[in-house]
Order: C-alpha cells, then sequence, then structure tokens
C-alpha cells in the first residue's frame, strides 16, 4: 500500500518545479494521487477494509486542499497538473 522509493523519486523527478523540490503543491499531489490509487485497487479485493477506508479519505481530501489552493493562487499550474495526472475537471 506505500510506495517504494524508487516509484517515489521517479514521481518527485517529473512533478518537481526545481532540482530539489519535495514540498511543492504539485509533487505532494502527485504522491497523493499514487497512493490513492494503489489504495483504491487495494479496495478492490479488501471491501470491509474500513480502517483504510479512512485514511483514503483523508488522503483525497488533503489533495482536494491542495488543489483548491493551487486553482485559487496559480490557475495554470493548477490546469497543467490535473491534466498530467489525469483528474476530472
Amino acid at each position: 500500500m506505500t510506495l517504494k522509493s524508487e516509484q517515489k523519486q521517479e514521481i518527485l523527478q517529473g512533478y518537481q518545479r526545481g532540482a530539489s523540490d519535495t514540498g511543492s503543491p504539485e509533487v505532494q499531489v502527485a504522491l497523493l494521487s499514487a497512493r490513492i490509487e494503489d489504495l483504491s485497487v487495494h479496495f478492490k479485493s479488501h471491501a470491509h477494509d474500513n480502517h483504510s477506508r479512512q485514511g483514503l479519505l483523508r488522503m483525497v481530501n488533503r489533495r482536494r486542499k491542495l488543489l483548491d489552493y493551487l486553482k485559487t493562487n496559480h490557475s495554470d499550474r493548477y490546469r497543467e497538473l490535473i491534466a498530467r495526472l489525469g483528474l476530472r475537471k
């Protein structure tokens, strides 16, 4: 359910804004999206895992807040990010 370090580094390299960027909203949303996708696959075979579902909902809400921040303050970066991640809107 967690990301392997190779996967995390690959995502970081794809969404970084600078050489040492690990905390920008784009990177955080990309990492959360990857974890959400992994958990979604998990729930297809473990439908009654309510404890993990609560964590999934927290991640979805955190991603939504970060996307709202980007949409409000940096709309061009927001549009580019949702297009790259394949998110709705």
